[in-house]
């Protein structure tokens, strides 16, 4: 590898550049200077996760089998130190810079709007006289967000490389957004009672406090109720954003520089033990906390204690990933496990899905409608297969151009103005193997919440019951024939 193209911090991203680094790329990795400073603070957080998981994964071990050596199968995938030697091979890029990190090859980075300092790549590449011109979405953001700036416009490409997260939905308006938030702190300042707001730490949550300075400007957010951010990636985060306030769109950087202001109820709880307070504090309060799936952090300990009253509200604004215990608590769990005790989940859940930093269908049709052209190879990344399929048949439909969806280790030979030549890797497609462990978690739960909504549900008219009891049949016909199959 001679160079990194960074588009920006997020882990899904990034995560793997300490352990390039520490198995010997001393390559140049370019990204934006918003995203040096992020990725910074995330590989590095990442790095104490896993460290920290690793130990005690050792020590389970140590107990149940009495030994001392440590198996390398529970080492952590890097280390702090490897985090902390990544920042000195950055080298930064502004929007609109092109820079040359190889003969031949061309690269300009363009705002993507999706998080703080992300980018999309535009790439000229030229052999033997011919030149190629790429596109690389990276993650792409949606127009009109909070604090993003809209994504621009991309110029011609010969291939576009764009992500289809949400290729099969589009998002929720920014009014039914608000007013979701607003009734679930309602909900909760009325019985006095506490707002557990998971986030992620980087977007999402400076995202969620300028949503909530909107809705104390429009009367929404009760004056006394306190407001905590108790992440210190989150908080470390939010004041990359202020360094970095000339990338945000306009009316939010007197947000960053005037938060006390705009927010006079917000306190940052960046030390552990302002963090347990929180836990005993009596009375409503908004307490913000990462991670945002829930699966490492401080939250946890909020959904330990808070989870199990009728009363607190428990408010979803990002994806939950299968296997997660967000995603459990979003299919309908009554129960988690945190740290080996099973957590009963009484609190009202609410699930909000209008904040997310990716463009949705409509959005990403639009972005491609804007630079089409009728040679130009469309191939799909960053997206589950139902997401990608779907987007497939509506960028043909609409466009007439030609759709990849890329293969498990698949290798693409791009040539200008031909179809995209798959050169297959040396390991076979069928080396992919599915999680079924996450998938029959994620089976289970909404098996958990269908029980729970068929054991609690008001007497329904016999038709009716009749109809539910037919499709639930037709599901034990679906397993009989996997477990036949099997």
């Amino acid at each position: 590898i001679a160079f990194i193209l960074l588009t920006h911090a997020h882990i899904d991203h990034s995560g793997l550049l300490p352990r390039l680094v520490h198995e010997g790329f001393k390559g140049p990795i370019y990204c934006t200077p918003p995203t040096a400073a992020l990725a910074g603070l995330m590989l590095e957080d990442s790095a104490h996760i896993q460290e920290m998981e690793a130990e005690w994964k050792y020590k389970k071990q140590k107990r149940h089998t009495g030994q001392n050596a440590k198996n390398k199968d529970i080492e952590p995938l890097y280390t702090v130190e490897d985090a902390r030697n990544v920042p000195a091979q950055f080298h930064l890029v502004e929007y609109g810079q092109t820079l040359e990190p190889h003969p031949g090859i061309r690269v300009t980075y363009r705002d993507a709007g999706h998080i703080l300092g992300s980018a999309f790549l535009e790439m000229a590449i030229t052999e033997e006289g011919k030149t190629t011109k790429l596109v690389f979405s990276g993650d792409l953001g949606r127009p009109g967000t909070l604090l993003m700036h809209d994504p621009v416009t991309a110029q011609q490409a010969d291939y576009l490389f764009i992500e289809s997260t949400y290729g099969d939905r589009n998002h929720k308006n920014e009014e039914a957004t608000f007013d979701e938030l607003a009734e679930a702190i309602a909900y909760s300042y009325g019985n006095n009672d506490k707002v557990i707001i998971p986030a992620f730490a980087v977007g999402r949550t400076q995202e969620i406090l300028y949503c909530l300075y909107l809705l104390r400007q429009q009367g929404k957010l009760p004056e006394n109720m306190p407001i905590f951010v108790d992440s210190p990636l989150a908080i470390r985060a939010t004041e990359v954003f202020k360094t970095f306030k000339d990338y945000l769109d306009t009316p939010e950087v007197n947000l960053t520089n005037n938060l006390s202001k705009l927010l006079p109820n917000v306190k940052f709880t960046l030390d552990a033990t302002e963090s347990q307070a929180l836990n005993q504090m009596k009375g409503a309060a908004i307490i913000i906390s990462a991670s945002g799936m829930c699966n490492a952090g401080r939250i946890q300990h909020h959904l330990r204690h808070n989870a199990w009253r009728p009363t607190a509200s428990i408010v979803f604004v990002g994806y939950q990933g299968v296997g997660t215990p967000g995603r459990k608590i979003v299919d309908g769990a009554t129960s988690i496990r945190l740290f080996n005790e099973d957590i009963a989940v009484k609190a009202r859940v609410f699930t909000i899905g209008g904040f997310s930093a990716h463009a949705g269908q409509s959005q990403i049709l639009d972005w491609i409608g804007k630079m089409t052209h009728p040679a130009m190879r469309v191939v799909l990344v960053h997206g589950e297969e139902r997401a990608q399929e779907t987007l497939a048949g509506l960028i043909k439909a609409q466009y007439h151009l030609p759709v990849n969806i890329p293969g498990y280790l698949e290798e693409m030979e791009l040539v200008a103005g031909l179809q995209p030549e798959v050169v297959v890797t040396s390991q076979p497609q069928s080396h992919a193997r599915v999680n079924w462990e996450l998938l029959l978690e994620e089976t289970e739960g909404k098996m958990a919440k269908l029980r729970a909504l068929l054991e609690n549900a008001p007497q329904r008219p016999w038709d009716e019951q009749v109809d539910i009891r037919d499709r639930i049949l037709e599901l034990n016909k679906v397993l009989l024939s996997v477990l036949a199959q099997l």
